[in-house]
């Protein structure tokens, strides 16, 4: 059974860099023909897709954040990384990484996705 676990610091200071660990358990990241996304959801909000790294490293970003997104992927470690500069208040939210094996291209419905993360929370405030 694949399982995501989501990690990084719960609170960034604004203009600061979010980065965020999303560590793969019981399969491959570069196996199996799955992509890794990221999604997030800010209060009160609906969920809103950042980006996805590929089986094979291939990245795909949202095009409303690709300046200020960064999607990376450590095979040794099994993890992907999301980087997110330029915090501001407004990027407040609960983020989660999420594994299917269609390229989403900004869906974000649960049941498109094989395996999600619980998710972790990010706060920006000085």
């Amino acid at each position: 059974q694949v399982q995501l676990q989501e990690s990084g610091p719960g609170l960034v200071k604004p203009s600061q860099t979010l980065s965020l660990t999303c560590t793969v358990s019981g399969g491959s990241i570069t196996t199996n023909y799955y992509y890794w996304d990221w999604i997030r959801q800010a209060p009160g909000k609906g969920p809103e897709w950042l980006g996805a790294i590929s089986y094979s490293g291939s990245t795909y970003y949202s095009p409303h954040l690709k300046s200020r997104t960064y999607i990376a992927r450590n095979t040794s470690k099994n993890h992907v990384t999301l980087q997110l500069i330029s915090m501001t208040p407004e990027d407040k939210a609960v983020e989660y990484c999420a594994a299917s094996k269609t390229i989403m291209m900004g869906e974000t419905a649960e049941n498109l996705y094989d395996y999600w993360g619980q998710g972790t929370q990010v706060t920006v405030s000085s």
